[in-house]
This record gives structure tokens, sequence and C-alpha cells, in this order.
């Protein structure tokens, strides 16, 4: 299982016959596994990789750390539910080291996730300060490659 869910996450478009031939598996044997990964959780969705500034020049998309007092009784859990509940946010991650929570957040520009940051996350009491990454260039995302090989964007210089 843990090899068609590694086929999955780099290509969900394939078929049960693709898939069964990568997995050595029968069409049937497949389409039952996937159907019970989506059944149990494993499998919470499936989703396209999008180049954004292909196609939207205002898309911005932020890191935000945040340093959080965790809960009595939920500890982070209930400060990442809140997070995780506005729109603008499009992932919240528990994680080790300088920072306790990291949440990735889009808006059409810098000013619209400024004010967010500073009406929505830095309004909760139990956030004790945000550190805000705006991200200038995406290379790779989910494993898949978000550049064109053949464009080159650094521009002519002469002597």
């Amino acid at each position: 299982m843990n090899k068609l869910l590694k086929i999955l996450r780099k290509n969900a478009r394939l078929s049960n016959e693709e898939l069964a031939v990568m997995t050595g598996r029968t069409p049937e044997e497949v389409g039952r596994q996937i159907a019970e990964l989506e059944r149990t959780g494993v499998i919470r969705g499936y989703s396209a990789v999008i180049d954004d500034s292909a196609f939207d020049d205002d898309y911005v998309l932020a890191l935000i750390e945040l340093k959080v007092t965790p809960q009595s009784q939920s500890g982070f859990d209930e400060i990442a539910g809140q997070i995780a509940s506005y729109r603008e946010v499009e992932s919240v991650r528990l994680m080790s080291g300088g920072y306790d929570v990291l949440v990735s957040v889009t808006g059409r520009n810098i000013r619209e996730i400024s004010q967010f940051v500073n009406q929505r996350l830095a309004a909760i009491d139990a956030v004790q300060s945000t550190t805000t990454h705006f991200v200038l260039k995406s290379y790779k995302e989910n494993g898949i490659s978000v550049t064109d090989p053949d464009r080159d964007e650094r521009g002519m210089v002469s002597p």
C-alpha cells in the first residue's frame, strides 16, 4: 500500500489500470485499496499543483511563523483549528524549533496578508508573536517542478 500511496502522491490522475501495472496488482485490487484509503481518511483529497504566477500576477503566498502559548486542555490543537478555519489559510503545521506553528496564507497583495496577520492572527490571545515571510518565487511544489526549464529570467548583462 505504501507504494500505491507514493505513486498517487506524485500523480493522482493515473488510471487504476496504470496503477495496477506499477504496483503488480489487478485494477480491481487497486480500486478497492483506493476506496479503503479514502474511506478511512488516509487519502483526504486530491489537488492540482498550479503555477499561480502563470495566470495571476497579484497572487501572494506568505509563510507565517507563530509562537503560541499552548492551551491547558487542548495544547495547540484548538488554536490550530481556529487558524485553519480562515479562508486565507492554505495550511497549518505544528513545528519543532524556534516557533510553534507554521501557517501558509494566500492573498491578492502584501497589504491584504499584512492585514490578515494584524487583525486575525496577532489578535488571538494565545499568539505571542508572528514572523511573516513572503514567498518571492516557488521552484517546486509537492514534489513537482513549477518552473519552466527553458525560460531564462536572468536578463541580459552587457559590459
